[in-house]
């Protein structure tokens, strides 16, 4: 890996660790468990200039960086940020490969894919089947914050590569 690039990831990263803590000083959303998912906007940006293996270390790096300065390494939060990032990823991925799929198209289905991940996580974790009644409220916020991150990546993707970011 070049110079260049490593670098770049890692500015990336950074911004998705911010963004991730940014939005928690965001109010919440009033159904539990809904929140913009803002770092997906950088996984999102990653996958499209770079590829799945760097979107895929990003995530990671992310969640155990966050987990590490957040103090809630190895709790249930932590499981719960981990399913949902690797659910997300794992649908950003099938759906860009279809290459039938607009950006946004794709950010939806990784905020579907992230709220998914993390009720299913959540009732594993605290045995209560019942969660899963969330699903259908927690999708409709999915919808809406899945069309306005994938809008910021298209942008953050277009002015990456008229600064030459990519590499």
């Amino acid at each position: 890996m070049n110079t260049k690039r490593l670098v770049t990831l890692s500015i990336f990263l950074s911004i998705s660790i911010v963004l991730s803590i940014v939005e928690t000083f965001i109010p919440p959303i009033p159904i539990p468990g809904a929140k913009l998912g803002l770092a997906n906007i950088m996984t999102l940006v990653i996958l499209s200039i770079y590829g799945e293996k760097d979107a895929f270390v990003i995530v990671i790096l992310r969640v155990l960086l966050v987990g590490l300065l957040r103090g809630t390494l190895a709790s249930p939060a932590f499981f719960l940020s981990v399913s949902g990032g690797l659910v997300a990823y794992a649908f950003m991925v099938v759906f860009m490969k279809l290459k039938t799929f607009s950006l946004i198209s794709v950010s939806i289905m990784g905020a579907l894919g992230h709220s998914l991940g993390q009720i299913l996580m959540a009732i594993l974790i605290l045995s209560t089947p019942e969660l899963v009644y969330y699903l259908p409220w927690l999708f409709v916020i999915s919808l809406a914050t899945g069309i306005f991150n994938g809008l910021v990546s298209i942008k953050f993707i277009d002015i990456s590569k008229s600064a030459q970011i990519s590499g």
